[in-house]
């Protein structure tokens, strides 16, 4: 019997890395319709401002090690997150309100924006991050390429907790 080796790369592996990272970097809501609804009721007390994203964009700051000198870099940084997150939160409140009313198709077609919405904050994300990333130092970098890398044993010891 032949052993045949297959290598294949589903799109779906794609959406799922992208999607990941754009949770692991903007925190995105989740895009279950259980998870949307849990978001509407913390959106519901949310203040003015986000303090779950402030306290997240604050502690990248710091595993990031930002210098004095590199805070107007990370302050690009800082917007694009706020700014990408007020898009999630826009798309995310929208798809709440027609959640009931959706049929199917609807619903996939909801979903499909929400995934591409990941992938352009992402997009919008890289610029910023990527002046602030040539600016940093060996270590720094080093730093960075752990924090931002790919670890799906990580991500089953998420799900478990």
């Amino acid at each position: 019997m032949k052993k045949i080796a297959s290598r294949s790369t589903h799109p779906t592996s794609l959406v799922f890395a992208v999607a990941l990272l754009a949770l692991m970097v903007f925190g995105g809501p989740g895009l279950s319709r259980a998870a949307t609804a849990e978001h509407s009721k913390a959106k519901a007390a949310k203040p003015k401002i986000d303090t779950h994203l402030e306290a997240r964009i604050k502690a990248l700051h710091a595993k990031l090690k930002i210098t004095p000198a590199q805070e107007q870099l990370w302050n690009k940084v800082a917007q694009t997150m706020r700014e990408n997150d007020k898009t999630m939160d826009a798309l995310v409140e929208a798809r709440e309100k027609n959640a009931g009313t959706m049929n199917a198709v609807q619903d996939l077609q909801s979903y499909a924006k929400l995934v591409q919405a990941h992938a352009n904050c992402i997009n919008r994300f890289i610029p910023p991050f990527e002046a602030l990333y040539a600016s940093m130092s060996a270590s720094q970098k080093k730093n960075a390429d752990k924090l931002f890398r790919y670890h799906p044993h990580q991500m089953k010891r998420e799900k478990a907790k």
